[in-house]
């Protein structure tokens, strides 16, 4: 048989069959005087044992290990070892479709989502414990923060600080001093004519915002590093008065 014949018998293509020449799963016969390669049977039936075995997920190199005589590998190990593979992948994916399900079911997806139930539930008490307007842009700006923090900290830090952020919206008066904050950092977010910091305005937004931060939010005994590289970036995606605003917020908090 030349090549596209074995090929079109086993049902894979020519280059899957040079692929295996190339792997050395397959044996590779000499050319014959006219140039061209004389398969037989026998590479037929290895070549429809490497189909099989990959259709059953292993890899080539499990495959090699299965095909060599002293590979110290039966075929049972091989099989033992890919159904248990299986069934932890099949056990992530159970997982992942309930969390999926949990999320198409509660209703609650936002635009920074998905996110955790956590947070979820934190979102879902900004958007409804009040009947103030929720499209605020400083709003937005901090359900990101909070999207973020959800995605990058340790579980153990995210239900902390969850359980914070959840405490501070726990009730119709603070959702409405936090919609206050953000209606306050909101007004010094001018591009036309741009807020002084020295405005007054700054100064109250601070003093807004700052009631709304759990003082056990930020790390506890050590100074917040205005200078440091993430808050260089954070500051720099607000309008200067409200970076302002938010550094004076800060130093408040952590002053106690």
């Amino acid at each position: 048989m030349r090549i596209g014949e074995l090929a079109e018998t086993v049902g894979v293509t020519t280059r899957t069959v040079r692929h295996y020449h190339q792997l050395g799963l397959l044996p590779e016969p000499e050319r014959r005087s006219n140039g061209y390669r004389d398969y037989g049977l026998r590479h037929a039936v290895v070549l429809a044992r490497i189909r099989r075995l990959t259709e059953l997920g292993l890899g080539l190199t499990e495959v090699r290990d299965v095909l060599a005589d002293d590979a110290g590998r039966d075929l049972a190990e091989v099989l033992t070892e890919l159904d248990e593979d299986l069934a932890r992948q099949e056990s992530a994916i159970r997982e992942r479709r309930a969390r999926l399900r949990a999320l198409l079911d509660s209703g609650e997806l936002s635009a920074e989502g998905p996110v955790s139930p956590e947070l979820a539930a934190v979102f879902s008490e900004l958007n409804h414990a009040s009947t103030l307007p929720t499209d605020s842009p400083m709003a937005a700006k901090d359900r990101e923060m909070l999207a973020l923090l959800d995605t990058v900290a340790t579980p153990a830090e995210r239900a902390r600080i969850m359980d914070l952020v959840g405490s501070a919206v726990a009730t119709p008066d603070a959702v409405a001093r936090a919609h206050e904050a953000y209606a306050l950092l909101d007004a010094l977010a001018d591009t036309e004519h741009p807020v002084d910091p020295a405005d007054p305005r700054v100064d109250e937004a601070a003093r807004a915002l700052a009631g709304c931060v759990p003082a056990a939010l930020l790390p506890e005994g050590n100074p917040v590093d205005h200078d440091s590289g993430f808050l260089r970036a954070f500051y720099a995606d607000f309008a200067p008065a409200q970076a302002e605003a938010i550094r004076r917020a800060l130093r408040i908090v952590t002053r106690g």
